[in-house]
Formats: structure tokens, sequence, C-alpha cells
């Protein structure tokens, strides 16, 4: 599905964080692939804590930090998630990024790719339940990446080679259900 646009967005904004090697991971591990994946980094998007009156579901935006973000994710097909986990949970900083928007997020596929000291498992599992109200499709695979074994001394990125065929199962299925869901957004 070679017209496919999968947006792989860096859901943290701390200072050294982890997720940018697992990103530019993802990234590079993506640049064979039919579809074209771009990496959305949540520091070139700073959002305010969420500052618009009307619900997101309305899609009556005023500010223009909303307007360009909403502009930014709507020409995607879907999202691959790149989390760390916080307190049981995904960040604050994409937790607020994705409740910014809601038409824009409607019949796409997610994917997801966490790390943390038990891999991320509980921020992914707080995001599919955010993505089915969104009307997000998550494929079944995810990339669980720990920060004991995955990583040198808890900062620098170095999965193991398990990875690298578990990635290519995430890309498959997200790329049969982002295009799967494709005519439903030309509706």
């Amino acid at each position: 599905m070679s017209n496919l646009r999968i947006g792989i967005i860096l859901g943290s904004t701390r200072p050294g964080r982890n997720g940018k090697g697992v990103a530019d991971w993802v990234v590079e591990k993506s640049a064979s692939r039919d579809a074209t994946y771009e990496l959305i980094d949540l520091l070139d998007h700073p959002l305010p804590h969420l500052d618009e009156a009307i619900p997101p579901s309305m899609g009556q935006y005023t500010g223009d930090h909303t307007k360009a973000w909403a502009e930014k994710i709507a020409g995607y097909d879907g999202f691959i998630f790149v989390t760390p986990e916080y307190n049981h949970s995904t960040s604050g900083v994409l937790k607020n990024a994705i409740d910014y928007l809601y038409a824009e997020w409607n019949n796409k596929a997610a994917a997801f790719v966490a790390y943390g000291s038990l891999g991320g498992a509980r921020a992914i599992e707080h995001l599919r339940g955010i993505c089915a109200e969104l009307q997000i499709a998550d494929v079944r695979q995810q990339l669980a990446f720990s920060l004991f074994t995955d990583f040198e001394n808890f900062s620098t990125f170095a999965p193991g080679a398990q990875h690298d065929d578990a990635v290519v199962v995430l890309f498959d299925q997200l790329e049969a259900w982002a295009g799967a869901l494709k005519p439903l957004r030309a509706v």
C-alpha cells in the first residue's frame, strides 16, 4: 500500500527521554516499507494543557495551535504511538495531544511501541481504550521494550534481535488495517 501515510508519534518530551532512540529505530525499520512513515515528535508541536472550550468532537477548534495540530494529524492513514510508561500509564503529553482532536483520528489504524521497566505494557493497555473511544482501530501486534534488557545503562537504546521480526508483523498489520479503513474516510 504505497499510498498510505503513517505517523510515528513520539509521545515523550521529557529531557533525556529514551523515546527518541526508540522512535528513530522504528523510523529506520520502516524505511524499506511501501507505505510512507514519518516521525511526529511532540517536541515540535508544543500544545498547552487542553485549552479548547468546545469538545473536540464538535470540530470547532479555535486555537491556532489546535488547528495546526489538526491539519498535521488529518493527513495520516494510521499511527504508531511510541510511548513511555509513566505511573502505569502513557505520558501526559501524549494523552493531551490525543485529547485535542476527534475527527482527525476517526477510522484510522494504530499500533503501539512502548518502553519501561515492564516494557510499557500498561501504557499500551490505556492507549487501547483511548483509541477505541476515538474510533481508531488498534492492531494486536505491539512492541514492548524493557529498560533492563533493551537499553544499555537504562538510557542507550539497544533492542534485542527478536524485535526485528516483531516490528515487521506490526508494520504488516498496521498497513493492512490502515488500507482497509481508507474507504471509510473517503465518504
